[in-house]
């Protein structure tokens, strides 16, 4: 996914960029970046690759060379960012979120009219210099903005650095998050809330879907009105987002501990305790132990010193290695227990599965899963949560394929969590992971959790709506 961090001030932002930035690490992996606007004119920027270290480890020891009042910074799983632009709209700094599904043929359309671009090793173009050539080829920011936003199916948000300060303008649908934080002397945009206690930033307000904001330190000022139709991407409260933070005014603990909390109270499998497998699952497992009435207990724990984040890596042999050596069963609180454990999602399957068996060597006498969303049955068109594989990937559609001889057929039905089709499917994937019981939240139990209307949240991965461009 991604995530990034801007800061406008009257004095030296480098430590506010530096920390802000960091505290987007659990969003992504592969490419961390910041760009400042020095006192004397000139954009001091640097990029990392991340996929091996820590953020911090990385951009420690040049930030002497960030003096400026203004920068801004990204997590990156797409492309390295932020890059530097020369245009007629003046010199200025861009980085981005999302998924531009169409970022090839716009880029062929911009060629073909004869504009340049860098070729990614990948042989792909980077999604940030499209829509840097998007946003110049008018004659405002704020018009070049709405227009890159017309033209791009899936979503992007956007943060650019100039001279006059900070633009940041979410994407139309506002499937990824902003939010403005102030205090004296100060304006910061993020895309995770969590970023602004420690730095002393307090929520101004969220961004609205499409809406872009000009920061400065002395404020905070529209330049595109928000738009009326809200597609959030429903799996931040349950997976992507840090804890403490918010989203439209909505805490992620408070959600995941009210998904539990709902889960819990109509559970009727006998239990001895309940364990999150961490980190997303444990809010949900400490709501699921209080509304069932069973203690929540550490019978599996991650040991933070060396895997304090959440994502892994892409290849799927190394993901399972990683998956198993981070997570540490606690024998003492499984042998001879029946425990339900806590999770956010099930993807492929692999790694629940593995460590499925481990609590059984481990001595459990009876495991159950709980899942804080409804099964995966669609692949995300819109961010990068399992955009890059095949929709057979997907347990559920390889179930679906095993019970209808092609993946794609009655999917509606396999959606419906009171359909036979859903039964039999989750009884089947039960089977294939060797647990006792697994119960999946339904869409109502999700959404009711989350607080938002259905229409305003993107559901897209569980019922396949949302496609709206």
């Amino acid at each position: 996914m991604g995530g990034f961090f801007g800061v406008t001030s009257k004095s030296n932002c480098s430590t506010e960029l530096f920390y802000g930035t960091d505290y987007h690490s659990h969003l992504g992996t592969k490419r961390g970046g910041m760009a400042c606007f020095n006192p004397d004119g000139s954009f001091v920027r640097s990029i990392h690759n991340i996929e091996n270290s820590h953020f911090r480890n990385k951009f420690e020891e040049e930030l002497y060379k960030f003096t400026g009042n203004s920068g801004i910074g990204v997590i990156s799983d797409t492309d390295a960012q932020p890059i530097v632009i020369h245009s007629h709209l003046g010199k200025f700094a861009i980085v981005t979120v999302g998924r531009i599904n169409n970022l090839d043929p716009l880029a062929q359309e911009l060629i073909a009219k004869g504009k340049n671009f860098n070729e990614l090793s990948s042989g792909s173009f980077s999604p940030t210099e499209l829509v840097a050539q998007l946003i110049t080829s008018q004659d405002r920011f704020e018009e070049g903005i709405s227009y890159a936003q017309e033209r791009i199916n899936g979503s992007c948000s956007i943060l650019i650095l100039s001279s006059q300060g900070i633009i940041a303008a979410r994407d139309r649908y506002g499937r990824t998050p902003i939010v403005i934080g102030k205090k004296d002397g100060a304006y910061s945009c993020a895309s995770e809330s969590c970023s602004f206690p420690n730095l002393g930033f307090s929520v101004d307000r969220f961004l609205g879907p499409g809406e872009a904001v000009s920061l400065t330190p002395d404020g905070c000022t529209r330049l595109l009105e928000p738009q009326n139709k809200l597609q959030i991407c429903s799996f931040l409260w349950m997976y992507y987002g840090y804890p403490s933070s918010f989203y439209e005014g909505i805490n992620v603990d408070e959600v995941r501990y009210r998904s539990g909390m709902g889960m819990g109270e109509a559970d009727t499998t006998p239990l001895d305790c309940v364990s999150g497998i961490p980190d997303s699952g444990t809010c949900m497992a400490i709501g699921f132990g209080q509304g069932k009435g069973v203690p929540y207990r550490n019978a599996v724990v991650k040991y933070t010193p060396t895997w304090p984040r959440s994502f892994t890596p892409s290849n799927q042999h190394i993901r399972e290695v990683v998956a198993r050596m981070k997570l540490i069963p606690n024998q003492g609180l499984l042998t001879g227990k029946r425990v339900a454990f806590c999770d956010d999602s099930i993807v492929r399957g692999t790694q629940l599965k593995g460590h499925v068996n481990r609590l059984y060597e481990y001595g459990t006498k009876e495991v159950h899963i709980r899942i804080s969303c409804p099964p995966l049955i669609w692949v995300c068109p819109f961010l990068n949560f399992t955009s890059s594989m095949s929709q057979t990937e997907l347990i559920t559609r390889r179930i679906i394929e095993e019970f209808e001889g092609n993946h794609t057929k009655n999917l509606s039905l396999y959606a419906d969590s009171q359909s036979n089709e859903y039964k039999k499917m989750v009884l089947r994937i039960a089977q294939l992971l060797s647990v006792n019981s697994l119960t999946f939240s339904t869409l109502k139990m999700m959404t009711d959790a989350i607080g938002c209307s259905k229409e305003q949240i993107c559901t897209h991965c569980f019922d396949g709506s949302g496609v709206c461009e």
